[in-house]
């Protein structure tokens, strides 16, 4: 039975939250599209975040962890259009980032998180912040958060925000969710830019381990093209004004919090994955029967990593093999004479492979079902229990168009 439900609603719908975005110039050439970002809550959050795995990192992962070392935040301060990151200035511009928002809401500079998203190795300068953060003063609101989402998308073609509610202790908790991410998006933490809120009442301890459990199989599941970003945040803001017992140990009502949280997390993982740079097609890879939930994350995430793959899926060519030899190469513990596979869409499902070895199935109601935007690529490995669920895309044309030219 689920204990949540999905509503309309973004980052700002949970109890004490407001947002705002404007367009700021962060790039010169850039007059309309806005690109900073404002969330604020009227107290202070329990607070914790995830970042990238790469060892190159924006500036403001290093401010962002110093800031969140005590667990509270009461504001995130997010800019598109420069990544600051490899500049020789870039904590000190980040600093600086905390210390304007923070006059600004009125807040202590270090319960401010910030995010920067964009080019790699470009100076990000100041001004065109302080000028956005005075443009956005007294502007925050409930409808702001709209704005915000727009504010840190890049490539990216559509905003991804979310809104669900869940009951813990008999008390209705929100949350909210905006997300960034369309090219340079592997699972290696889950590569984006992301901000949840909720008004939850939960400890600082307990919402860190509810957020690294709930990105396990959500964020980490994902990859449009096998490049983890240098800048990638997930950042988590727990207001406790929904009145809920304070969750303060792994109790039930922080097992139906972290099932929430991973739901929630989990359509903002489809939706990076379906916006991908170029992108045609939503793929969702569903891996059952693995000796190990270890071994069916691994097939998985090669099979959705498969660049051979994705251009098939493109071309909606039902070329199987690519799946086996995805299998093949995921260095998981599997009998490849037990495989089956199938693909699927809402014009039907069609076998292509049984025990590891080919079918006879019918080219054109494949193409039929592979012509759709959202595929199924169904995994069975006849050995167990284990099972995992990944999310990408197609490789297609204009991803190549898109990284061309990216810097100029």
């Amino acid at each position: 039975m689920q204990n949540f439900k999905f509503i309309d609603g973004t980052v700002t719908s949970p109890l004490g939250f407001t947002a705002q975005g404007v367009c700021a110039s962060i790039k010169p050439s850039n007059k309309t599209k806005r690109d900073l970002a404002l969330i604020y809550c009227e107290k202070p959050c329990a607070a914790a975040a995830v970042y990238t795995k790469n060892l190159v990192k924006s500036a403001t992962i290093q401010v962002t962890k110093k800031h969140l070392e005590n667990g509270i935040a009461q504001a995130v301060i997010v800019n598109s259009g420069n990544a600051n990151t490899c500049n020789a200035d870039g904590v000190e511009i980040a600093e600086k980032m905390c210390k304007t928002a923070s006059d600004a809401l009125s807040v202590n500079p270090d319960d401010v998180i910030v995010a920067s998203t964009g080019v790699i190795g470009q100076p990000l300068p100041i001004q065109p912040v302080i000028k956005g953060v005075e443009m956005m003063k007294g502007t925050l609101s409930k409808e702001g958060g709209t704005n915000a989402a727009e504010a840190i998308m890049t490539t990216d073609t559509v905003k991804k925000e979310i809104a669900m509610e869940m009951t813990l202790g008999g008390k209705k908790v929100t949350v909210g969710g905006i997300a960034k991410g369309s090219g340079m998006i592997h699972i290696n933490m889950g590569t984006m830019l992301s901000f949840v809120t909720t008004d939850a009442a939960i400890s600082s301890q307990m919402l860190e381990e509810a957020l690294r459990e709930a990105v396990e199989d959500s964020y980490n599941m994902v990859s449009v093209d096998g490049d983890t970003s240098t800048n990638d945040t997930l950042a988590i803001m727990a207001s406790g004004l929904a009145g809920n017992e304070p969750v303060t140990e792994k109790n039930d009502d922080y097992r139906v919090f972290v099932e929430g949280l991973t739901e929630a997390f989990k359509s903002l993982a489809k939706k990076l994955a379906s916006d991908g740079e170029g992108a045609t097609k939503l793929l969702v890879c569903n891996v059952s029967g693995a000796k190990t939930k270890k071994d069916a994350v691994c097939v998985s995430k090669s099979i959705i990593c498969s660049s051979l793959l994705k251009a098939a899926m493109f071309g909606a060519d039902a070329n199987w093999g690519r799946v086996l030899c995805a299998i093949g190469y995921s260095g998981a513990d599997v009998d490849i004479s037990k495989v089956r596979v199938s693909f699927k869409s809402c014009k039907g499902e069609i076998l292509v492979c049984e025990n590891g070895a080919g079918v006879e199935f019918s080219e054109e109601k494949a193409k039929e079902i592979l012509l759709e935007k959202e595929i199924n690529i169904l995994v069975s490995l006849g050995d167990g229990d284990g099972c995992a669920e990944a999310y990408g895309c197609d490789l297609t044309y204009d991803y190549v168009k898109i990284n061309g030219d990216y810097r100029t």
